[in-house]
């Protein structure tokens, strides 16, 4: 059975040059006169209402042949076989103008690719990444997973628009040439994000405009950051934080930058949305970006917490937030040799600060002051009362939006046809269980028990540094005072 086409295949005949159209209709029809008439498939058993009224009008009295003798009386209805190999005709130009445009999009080298088969997994390594791209990685997890997607072919996405635009991302996030906070951060956020997506069947709950949102929100988040804290910002008087009020001034610069760069010629990856596309599009970008400020967490949490309590129906535009917002911390619940990267990098950017803060004057910030930061402690601290009560709480909400989406019934997409070109859209995926899988949860158990180890090594080093310092002042002292009566001998003895 073919999938229901809730499309105009017209839409994609009129984006192929008429030389092109001309050329594949003559190769269907060419196909047509070579099949028996007998011949059955599965379009020629699709029932007439998995159809829309309008497409299947269209198709009858646009692809199908007329009858030899005559006009068809106006009470005939074409019979429904013509119209499957119609469909079957439309279908073949449509996966004609998706191979075309495949060939215009980038072509991800054949290592960067051998990478990229495993961004389904929890555990992919984002460094790896990095490496294989020639630092490059945002671009490539863009390309791969919005193309996985079917969003390019889906939304007609200019293949020039989007390189343009994927280009300007990494250097955007290179800008300020950060440990933490640059393209490699944006690409491991993305691909969480797309694991949470496909691998927990939150995908089925979306529609595509929601799903392309997601992933761009995801793409944008930290664009430009700056390698310091929102409070940093507001106590050192910046620009930004008088242009936004002091009031999420990252995340609105974020924001604000990602939506010029689109609107300038060339970068707009989004141009043939229609206008309400584009409001939705927007506005759900808007909101899921702004709740990653950290000074929203707990509200957001405690939001998340009641709304799962209740009957009310789940807000979408704040369950993907809260999906967001734990993949932007989700490094501790990842494996160990990540994690720990990630860690160093972090502390490193909050140090810069630190250093920047003491020559400003300014008071350190906590876990800035590179002198006196206790690494393993701030870790234990960080999982225990952020990362693991977000990660519980999103799960529940997985949960929750899995057995939403496996009692309804999704309408399907020609986004979601299944295609057997290599890199074609993937399906929706179809889970036997409402649970939802939670990988996160061991990572983050050996992660912190680590973390303890080291943090007992650490007291232990500092014990044994605080006995040496403690006899190095008592034997300064029985020097001196051994000293002492030595010099006033000296001094009796002179003046004798």
């Amino acid at each position: 059975m073919v999938r229901a086409v809730t499309s105009p295949v017209c839409s994609v005949v009129h984006c192929v040059p008429c030389c092109m159209l001309r050329a594949v209709l003559h190769a269907v029809c060419s196909v047509q006169r070579q099949r028996p008439a007998d011949e059955e498939d599965e379009l020629s058993e699709v029932e007439p209402d998995a159809v829309p009224p309008e497409v299947r009008e269209w198709l009858a009295s646009t692809f199908t042949r007329q009858l030899s003798g005559g006009r068809r009386k106006n009470d005939e209805k074409p019979k429904f076989r013509s119209v499957a190999n119609a469909i079957r005709a439309g279908i073949f130009v449509e996966r004609i103008y998706r191979r075309l445009c495949s060939a215009t999009f980038l072509q991800l080298p054949p290592e960067v690719s051998k990478v990229l088969k495993r961004v389904d997994c929890w555990d992919f390594d984002v460094f790896l990444l990095q490496e294989t791209s020639n630092n490059t990685p945002l671009r490539c997890m863009s390309y791969e997973l919005l193309n996985r997607y079917g969003l390019l072919h889906k939304f007609k996405v200019p293949p020039a628009s989007l390189e343009a635009f994927l280009q300007q991302m990494e250097a955007g996030y290179n800008k300020f040439k950060n440990p933490y906070h640059n393209n490699v951060h944006a690409a491991d956020v993305l691909q969480t994000m797309h694991y949470m997506l496909s691998q927990t069947g939150l995908m089925n709950w979306l529609t595509d405009i929601e799903i392309l949102a997601t992933l761009v929100a995801a793409m944008i988040h930290d664009y430009e950051h700056t390698g310091t804290t929102n409070n940093f910002h507001v106590m050192s008087g910046s620009d930004t934080a008088l242009l936004y009020n002091d009031r999420a001034v990252l995340e609105n610069h974020h924001i604000s930058a990602a939506f010029r760069l689109l609107q300038e010629e060339g970068n707009n990856l989004v141009v043939n949305l229609s206008r309400e596309e584009y409001r939705e599009f927007r506005g759900l970008v808007i909101e899921m970006v702004l709740a990653t400020d950290m000074s929203s967490h707990f509200q957001q949490i405690k939001a998340m917490k009641s709304m799962l309590l209740s009957d009310t129906s789940l807000d979408k535009s704040k369950a993907l937030s809260l999906v967001l917002h734990c993949c932007d911390i989700s490094h501790p619940s990842k494996d160990w040799s990540v994690h720990q990267r990630w860690t160093s990098q972090l502390l490193e950017e909050f140090f810069r600060q630190g250093d920047r803060e003491h020559e400003l004057g300014l008071p350190y910030s906590p876990l800035c002051d590179r002198k006196n930061t206790l690494v393993a402690e701030s870790q234990i601290g960080f999982i225990d009362f952020i990362v693991d009560p977000s990660m519980s709480v999103c799960s529940d909400l997985l949960d929750k939006v899995t057995s939403i989406s496996t009692n309804s019934t999704v309408s399907n997409t020609i986004a979601e046809e299944p295609s057997i070109e290599p890199g074609g859209p993937i399906r929706r995926p179809t889970r036997g269980t409402s649970e939802v899988r939670r990988p996160w949860v061991v990572c983050l158990s050996i992660n912190k028990g680590k973390w303890k180890e080291r943090a007992a090594r650490d007291a232990e080093l500092r014990q044994q540094q605080e006995e040496e310092e403690s006899q190095l002042v008592a034997s300064g002292e029985d020097k001196t005072e051994a000293e002492q009566p030595a010099s006033s001998r000296q001094s009796n003895g002179g003046a004798s």
